[in-house]
């Protein structure tokens, strides 16, 4: 069949057959579908940004409740994952990723209002959370409709651009949130709030800074994106679960999108908790000396989100497995260092549990970029949209478990269970797809 290009719907596509293939296509729709994403991301972790300050600005939370105002975007992006993930050969790309765009402005709105007023009800914090969670929802509609516009040879390079950009969303909220927060945009000169040291802030300003980029992403997206002819119905999809490398490639997934996603949600709270102005350390040294989540939250994202995009073409050119053994394999050991300095005796320790964790951060990164290229090479063209979909919808609820294990069993124990649970992962890449003539190699 001839390449038609003419329609909303492209004709004879093929990105295997370079004839019934148009690069431009495919290149302008991973540029508009990662600008999107990017947004989804900020709007996802908005609520990590501001969750640390809304004690400083007159609200009365718990630190459990503050844990759980992070956690609940997780859970959302997780299950709201599991109906993204069947959207792309059901509504196509086009709609989905203009629906998604504007859907997003709907909690940045939210936030706005809900933080200038210190009346408004914990529950109310909850549901703009879940709302957020949205944003991080898309990433499972997103990634398995690009790997439609692109060959397999290029799907390494192609989704860990996209995924690594998108991930950027987290480390740019983290970073340019307490920068906005000291400011008034857009003739919003609503009272600023007060912090204990008398400091003016306005933590509403980063929600409503978001808002016309979204739109923007909106607007872009029903112009410019088309759709492939890839259809499938809601129980023509379910055949993915009867492959056991959907299970494998589901735990692998969880160790290195889970632990990026979990960690970057709560880092911020945990390093006030256990090394800044909420932990022990805070009735013995001065404030000045101890370490400032928000002030450090950016840095992991960022070398994650980096490291992803960086490796795409590596894992072309090497294949994905060994890069996600070497992900899991360096995970477990540089966590199993972080957790050394869990029990701080100086507000020092918080530099090498810092280091640790950085070193962690890189890793996921790493192992982020392998999975993606592992999974085109292991399924079907559609099977594979519905493995990735599955796989980043489990590992989406890593803020919500990171966020749960740490508030009820602690952070030591937390720790040394993602140890165990890294090194198994591990173990499971090298048998099934990382060692010579493994039965799955990718």
């Amino acid at each position: 069949m001839t390449l038609d290009t003419s329609g909303r719907v492209l004709q004879g596509w093929n990105p295997e057959q370079p004839e019934s293939w148009d690069a431009k296509i495919a290149w302008r729709t991973l540029i508009i579908t990662t600008y999107s994403l990017f947004i989804g991301f900020t709007t996802w972790y908005l609520v990590s940004a501001i969750a640390p300050q809304l004690n400083q600005i007159g609200f009365s939370f718990s630190k459990t409740q503050l844990y759980w105002l992070s956690s609940a975007s997780g859970l959302s992006a997780g299950f709201s994952r599991l109906l993204f993930m069947f959207l792309p050969p059901i509504i196509g790309t086009r709609k989905m990723v203009t629906i998604s765009s504007f859907i997003l402005a709907l909690p940045m709105i939210g936030w706005f209002f809900a933080v200038l007023n210190p009346e408004t009800p914990y529950w109310w914090m909850l549901v703009l959370s879940v709302a957020g969670g949205i944003g991080g929802g898309i990433f499972s509609g997103y990634m398995p409709s690009t790997g439609y516009f692109f060959p397999k040879a290029k799907s390494g390079t192609a989704l860990g651009l996209q995924a690594g950009i998108g991930n950027f969303g987290v480390s740019f909220i983290q970073l340019v949130a307490p920068l906005l927060m000291g400011l008034s945009l857009f003739g919003v000169k609503a009272a600023p709030q007060i912090k204990p040291d008398g400091s003016e802030i306005w933590v509403h300003t980063p929600a409503i800074f978001m808002v016309p980029w979204t739109i923007l992403a909106g607007v872009l997206a029903w112009v410019y994106l088309k759709d492939v002819p890839v259809k499938a119905n809601f129980r023509q999809q379910m055949d993915i679960f009867g492959n056991t490398n959907t299970w494998v490639m589901t735990l692998i997934y969880l160790a290195t999108f889970g632990a990026f996603s979990g960690f970057a949600a709560q880092f911020a709270l945990m390093v006030n908790n256990i090394f800044g102005a909420d932990s022990d350390l805070a009735a013995t040294f001065p404030a000045e000396d101890l370490p400032k989540g928000a002030a450090f939250a950016f840095l992991g994202p960022l070398i994650s989100a980096a490291m992803r995009a960086a490796w795409g073409p590596l894992c072309d050119k090497f294949g994905g497995a060994i890069w996600t053994f070497v992900s899991c394999a360096g995970m477990a050991v540089s966590t199993a260092v972080a957790a050394l300095f869990l029990n701080p005796d100086d507000p020092s320790d918080f530099w090498w549990f810092l280091g640790a964790m950085l070193v962690m951060f890189f890793f996921t990164g790493l192992g982020n970029a392998g999975t993606f290229k592992q999974m085109p090479m292991i399924f079907d063209r559609r099977q594979a949209g519905g493995v990735i979909g599955w796989t980043a919808a489990i590992a989406a609820f890593g803020p919500f478990v990171v966020g749960v294990l740490v508030s009820s069993v602690g952070p030591v124990a937390f720790y040394w269970g993602c140890v165990v649970f890294f090194a198994i992962c591990a173990a499971l890449t090298w048998v099934f797809y990382a060692r010579p003539r493994a039965p799955f190699p990718g």
